[in-house]
């Protein structure tokens, strides 16, 4: 349900090797985790599963820092767009069932969507529609914590309009899923809360996985964060379930999501064809699902995002191995975070961060601000600041606070992005992705 920010990353890294029986070194995965939280970079939980038996779990950070909680391996967290392959699963299931059609158009359904008589079930499944996401639109932040009926949200997917003709390209439109979940409620007479308990949780055994509503601290629910420019956690406000449902509206735990992951796998959900489909990738797109590739190892899952919230989860069905991690507060790359557990599991060179801090003053900054420009892409970046946080916009982005981590050095460790300044040229280089683009002061 987030937007990724500055350039696109790499999800995950990939190589030349094979597999080989995991050295599973847990002290320096906890070292690690414990690194990430002595510097409020992470907060949240993880767990590995290896043959369908948990093999490494652990939880770091607070589930409700208001009230000071710790995070325990029995803590709850919205887990955003990781609620899609749970929706496709179930398509899927009434597709066995002969209750849908893959090819079967959405105009029975919704008849005032644009190009509805081109769109089908395999369309919304693939992201391939062209229905705009209403998650893009400029005032999405201003309502999405009020709850709406199916009517007020259709409307605004209709005023949306479409952004391609169907099946022509694919691109990424929380609308699609929350189309399914209305179609799910319609085929089976019953809420999307209901299907989900009685198709997954009920006949896996997902004891922490269900449609959430307002958080409730006393179950177990984390609240969200997010690191404010003062340098600490700031609490977020929720979004109400009805905005996203099927496309991004599950509470669940990592051990849940590893479950989840052995079941569908493993058979225990969907039959093999399928689970084939879901798999199936065209334009980087499969139904519900996405490739992680690591090494010589291919993963399927899903990343999510809502609010504070972030999350991962993965299968690699060769290797028996899924993992997953909740997060309610992150200030570092999620991305590295996958590298390190993955790394772990197959016995793999990482790092341990380091984390060093550089203090500057707010005049210190002024030599920085403006807005820069580079020959090698279209995107500018504004420099600008707030007290002594240096901030960086790109063209159409949100604001970004940087952290000071060296002279004329700073870093955004959610992207794991890295802006080195020269003020005496007007330069400024950005390190992303392993990659450098240089910028000049316009």
């Amino acid at each position: 349900m987030t937007k990724t920010t500055l350039t696109t990353l790499l999800l995950l890294t990939i190589g030349l090797f094979g597999f080989s029986q995991p050295n599973f070194d847990k002290e320096k995965l906890d070292n690690y985790f414990k690194v990430l939280e002595e510097n409020n970079k992470f907060m949240g939980s993880v767990a590995v599963a290896k043959n369908g038996k948990v093999i490494y779990t652990k939880a770091v950070g607070y589930s409700d820092l208001e009230n000071n909680v710790k995070a325990t391996n029995q803590s709850k967290y919205r887990i955003g767009s990781i609620s899609k392959p749970f929706t496709a699963v179930m398509i899927f299931k009434a597709i066995e069932e002969n209750k849908l059609e893959l090819d079967q158009t959405i105009d029975k359904w919704f008849p005032t969507i644009k190009n509805a008589n081109h769109i089908t079930v395999a369309h919304l499944l693939g992201h391939r529609s062209g229905i705009h996401s209403y998650t893009s639109g400029e005032n999405y932040l201003s309502w999405n914590t009020q709850a709406k009926t199916e009517e007020e949200m259709l409307e605004i997917i209709e005023n949306g309009g479409s952004d391609f003709r169907p099946d022509s390209i694919a691109k990424y439109s929380n609308s699609n899923y929350l189309l399914l979940s209305y179609i799910l409620e319609k085929t089976y007479s019953k809420t999307y809360s209901e299907l989900l308990e009685e198709q997954i949780t009920k006949p896996v055994g997902l004891i922490d996985t269900y449609v959430f509503g307002e958080i409730n601290t006393a179950n177990n629910e984390c609240k969200s964060y997010r690191y404010s420019n003062s340098k600490s956690w700031t609490l977020e406000a929720e979004t109400d379930y009805t905005i996203p449902l099927g496309a991004g509206a599950i509470t669940s735990s990592p051990t849940d999501l590893t479950r989840f992951a052995n079941a569908l796998f493993g058979g225990k959900l969907l039959k093999t064809e399928s689970l084939e489909q879901m798999m199936s990738m065209e334009d980087g797109y499969g139904m519900g699902l996405f490739q992680f590739p690591f090494y010589d190892h291919l993963g399927y899952g899903h990343t999510g995002g809502i609010d504070g919230f972030k999350s991962v989860f993965s299968h690699f069905p060769e290797d028996s191995i899924s993992y997953a991690f909740t997060s309610n507060g992150s200030n570092y790359n999620i991305n590295n975070i996958s590298i390190a557990i993955l790394s772990t599991v197959y016995d793999k060179p990482y790092e341990i961060p380091e984390f060093t801090t550089y203090e500057v003053s707010s005049d210190d900054l002024d030599k920085y601000l403006g807005v820069y420009a580079s020959e090698e892409i279209a995107l500018k970046i504004t420099i600008t600041k707030e007290e002594n946080t240096l901030i960086a916009q790109g063209t159409g982005q949100p604001k970004l606070p940087l952290e000071a981590t060296n002279k004329d050095v700073f870093e955004f460790h959610q992207a794991g992005a890295k802006f080195q300044f020269n003020p005496s040229d007007h330069t400024m280089i950005l390190f992303q992705g392993g990659g450098q683009i240089e910028f000049k002061k316009e």
